[in-house]
């Protein structure tokens, strides 16, 4: 292999790399090049206030194998290498490989950035890497083979819901008591003397002004109201944007009466739904706009086949209610000594 190291984004294709995350090792949008592009522009919402770039490319005979998007930062009060999108707002990181490929490209990477005086001893310190990754495995072989330390933790729990039917299908498998409360809060909004209603963003014309309503409804919660500050929804927008302009943004509202009750940020990608964010109204909580909602989400997935609904990470209650069962994204620390 022959490893690269880039000074810019630009000096990899975005269609190359795009084709290669959707034959690697995990293929979510958060490893795709318009999204990490646009998360180390502003620094993931400015998340980081200093980064150095580490944009690695691993090539064979002309063809692209494999690409580390890293960056150098102080973390946890010494320099590490991390991947490009940690920590808080991708909810997978991981390297953008081929399985096979995976073991090489890794032992390569290492040998090329102490080669390159880009490592020298700094920890790779990587968040978020799928619990299914392959990635965790290689690390500790490579870690072992060097005499590294390694060390490996849950990071944070990721609830899912598996689908394989119709949305009555999905209601009977989840527990009784939220069987019947999903049921009825779907009837009294549907059955409402004030009309409820649903619609998905599909409109180019709209998007800027259902971003905003978006960001608007997001700001009821006083949490999301402090983490949305200029470069975070300069951020956020320019996810929105190009998931859209790719063809999987998947971002709908709850309104009531014509005034936008909910709303909800989804990605609509291989098959399946990724919750990303949401914000609901207080103003109709009445209605419970944040469950019926949900509840749309799900029937709508269950409508169109798709295999899961992703609520990425996070233990809220809600998601186990609505019938998740936890996966896992880690924590692996690789120190050479």
């Amino acid at each position: 292999m022959e490893f690269i190291l880039h000074k810019d984004f630009s000096e990899i294709p975005a269609p190359e790399w795009n084709a290669l995350v959707g034959q690697s090792i995990s293929d979510t949008p958060f490893q795709r090049y318009e999204y990490l592009s646009q998360w180390w522009r502003t620094l993931g919402g400015s998340e980081w206030q200093q980064a150095e770039l580490v944009l690695v490319s691993a090539s064979e005979n002309g063809k692209l194998l494999g690409i580390a998007p890293l960056f150098k930062a102080e973390h946890d009060g010494r320099p590490a290498l991390l991947l490009i999108g940690s920590i808080e707002i991708s909810d997978y990181l991981d390297l953008i490989v081929r399985s096979d490929d995976l073991p090489r490209f890794l032992s390569g990477l290492f040998d090329f950035l102490a080669r390159s005086g880009i490592s020298a001893g700094e920890a790779f310190d990587w968040y978020n890497l799928p619990d299914s990754s392959p990635t965790l495995a290689a690390l500790k072989v490579e870690s072992d083979k060097r005499g590294w330390t390694h060390r490996e933790e849950i990071y944070r729990p990721t609830p899912r819901i598996t689908l394989s039917g119709d949305f009555d299908s999905y209601l009977a498998g989840i527990e009784k008591k939220q069987r019947h409360e999903i049921r009825r809060k779907m009837r009294r909004a549907a059955e409402s003397e004030i009309p409820v209603k649903f619609y998905i963003v599909e409109d180019a014309a709209s998007l800027a002004s259902e971003i905003d309503a978006f960001f608007e409804l997001m700001s009821h919660d006083a949490s999301k109201a402090g983490f949305l500050t200029p470069s975070m929804r300069e951020q956020m927008t320019s996810t929105i944007r190009s998931a859209f302009e790719n063809n999987y943004l998947w971002m709908a509202f709850l309104t009531v009466d014509g005034t936008k009750a909910a709303a909800c940020l989804n990605f609509d990608y291989k098959n399946k739904l990724w919750g990303y964010n949401s914000g609901v109204s207080r103003d109709f909580m009445d209605l419970s706009p944040g469950w019926v909602l949900l509840a749309h989400q799900l029937q709508w997935a269950c409508e169109h086949g798709r295999a899961e609904f992703d609520f990425m990470r996070g233990d809220e209650e809600y998601k186990y209610r609505f019938g998740a069962v936890n996966r896992y994204v880690m924590r692996a620390v690789v120190t050479p000594k």
